[in-house]
């Protein structure tokens, strides 16, 4: 009786452990299938390669041939998180060729997956600097490679190039808002029409498809002489 007792406990003693470890082994693998964030949205910290790279690469640029040479020898063997980290610094610091050389680094990388936020860091900077050639390369290679933004994001590049004189180039983006198959919403249609406040005529059609698609909201509209007294304004200052 006293061996029988015993087996039944190391039997449920058994039985707990193995529980436990079934739920070690559920509970990690559903954490390592969970989405994680895109690298292009993480804090960017430069290592000291990066920080390496990148000063030598703007030392270089004059100089096609050594250029060339340091983006084999060295730029290819950074590693990721610098790689995106020197990428990140010229577009904040509106090194718009630096920029671009880099991001065609970025699409040979073995790692590299096309992502919205990857494409759209790119198009702010070149509206940014007026770069209208720049950016039908970008806008093309988004298209070959799938890429969809979503509601706000197109709101918010619209937005950029009118903020950036490239209202041409805003109204190819809008256009490609209204093909999206998203169902519209009403925010990025707002952020828009503030921006087209020096463009009336082009507001006015904007506004009213905004209109066609959100009937019950209201869009105010700025007075008739705003944009000649500001005129008016940067004259005087002129003078």
């Amino acid at each position: 009786m006293w061996r029988q007792g015993q087996n039944l406990l190391r039997r449920a003693s058994l039985s707990n452990d193995s529980c436990g470890i079934r739920q070690i082994i559920i509970a990690s693998s559903s954490s390592s299938s969970s989405p994680s964030v895109s690298i292009w949205r993480r804090k960017k910290e430069m290592g000291k390669e990066g920080l390496l790279v990148a000063k030598e690469l703007k030392r270089l640029q004059s100089n096609a041939v050594r250029f060339e040479r340091f983006m084999k020898s060295h730029v290819s063997r950074l590693l990721k998180s610098d790689l995106v980290s020197v990428l990140a610094e010229f577009q904040r610091q509106d090194l718009v060729y630096l920029s671009m050389r880099l991001y065609e680094a970025v699409r040979k990388e073995i790692w590299y997956r096309p992502d919205m936020f990857f494409y759209r860091d790119m198009l702010f900077m070149l509206a940014r600097n007026k770069k209208v050639d720049e950016t039908k390369k970008v806008w093309e290679d988004l298209k070959k490679e799938g890429v969809l933004f979503d509601q706000h994001t197109f709101g918010d590049l619209v937005r950029a190039f009118l903020d950036g004189g490239l209202p041409s180039e805003a109204m190819h983006i809008y256009d490609e808002m209204r093909r999206s198959p998203d169902p519209p919403i009403s925010l990025p249609y707002r952020v828009i029409l503030k921006g087209l406040l020096p463009y009336p005529e082009l507001r006015e059609k904007i506004k009213d498809e905004f209109l066609e698609l959100f009937p019950d909201i209201v869009v105010y509209d700025p007075p008739e002489d705003l944009f000649d007294e500001e005129e008016w304004r940067k004259e005087s200052d002129d003078e």
